[in-house]
């Protein structure tokens, strides 16, 4: 083998192997609050009062978990959430799609195409701000409703760019095709865009199902009562008060095994749970449907 050849491999050994142990290294720094998250919530309440506990539990115990489940605020909450991301993944998919198909037709085909587009990207860039939005969801009687926290987000201008580009990016010939053979932009949409477009609208739909899962502000702005807190505001509620309310004598003997530190670690840690369930099914899609429609077409 040349020199020249072998020094290239070498280097080449050498950039795979530093790129690994850098990667692993930020792999670890991102599990390690999880993972102590959940060492936390399984460990008893001396050992978490104590420090001991790092990323195993500690004097292993399941009391959290049965008092996070017994805890009817929780489930409550955990309830509303899900049917935040049902409604809202359902009507932002919906209308992302609609909008992004129309906006993905030439000039001659939607007249004031351009116009349409700044449109939204000027509402991407400049929001009306906290109190108008607030009054615009009071005035329409959306307050402590769970469209108030599904409504205001509709239409997700930065989804609606990604699909664009991507819709832009598919063979002109396949939907001519379609239209010789008599199909309208019903059938073309439903039978030819979305099966070729299956990366572009899962990476979107995870970002749907993660924003509406992590969002916590606007539950409690527009939520008058905390009975009605999607579980992310609850839990933000939760940590700031730093309380631990009690309710009946059956919890107050659970309550011996726990602390406030293992039940918010529990609570944390199972508010967590659907996104990791959810996210390796739709990853394997994630990069090449942001890679393909992050392109212009």
């Amino acid at each position: 083998m040349p020199v020249a050849t072998a020094k290239r491999v070498d280097s080449r050994r050498v950039f795979v192997v530093v790129n690994y142990v850098l990667l692993g290294l930020l792999a670890l720094l991102c599990l390690f609050p999880l993972l102590h998250i959940l060492a936390l919530s399984f460990s008893s309440s001396a050992a978490a009062s104590t420090g001991r506990v790092v990323l195993w539990p500690v004097e292993f115990t399941t009391a959290a978990y049965e008092y996070a489940f017994s805890n009817p605020q929780f489930l409550r909450s955990f309830g509303t959430s899900v049917e935040r991301v049902v409604l809202g993944v359902t009507v932002n998919m919906v209308l992302t799609v609609l909008v992004a198909y129309a906006l993905s037709k030439e000039s001659h085909v939607l007249r004031g195409r351009t116009v349409y587009v700044w449109f939204f990207v000027i509402t991407m860039l400049f929001g009306g701000g906290l109190i108008p939005t607030f009054m615009v969801v009071q005035s329409t009687g959306l307050l402590d409703s769970i469209w108030a926290l599904v409504l205001p987000k509709a239409v997700p201008v930065f989804n609606v760019i990604l699909l664009l580009n991507f819709f832009r990016g598919l063979p002109r010939e396949l939907e001519e095709a379609a239209f010789v053979d008599g199909a309208g932009h019903w059938r073309v949409l439903w039978n030819v865009y979305l099966p070729l477009s299956k990366p572009a609208l899962a990476t979107i739909m995870l970002f749907t199902i993660v924003a509406h899962w992590n969002s916590w502000f606007d539950g409690i702005i527009y939520m008058n009562s905390p009975e009605n807190y999607p579980l992310q505001s609850y839990l933000q509620t939760l940590v700031v008060e730093d309380t631990l309310s009690v309710r009946s004598p059956e919890e107050l003997e659970l309550l011996q095994d726990i602390s406030n530190r293992t039940y918010k670690a529990a609570q944390i840690f199972l508010a967590a749970l659907p996104v990791l369930a959810v996210y390796p099914f739709l990853q394997r899609y994630f990069v090449k449907g942001i890679t393909l429609g992050s392109v212009k077409g």
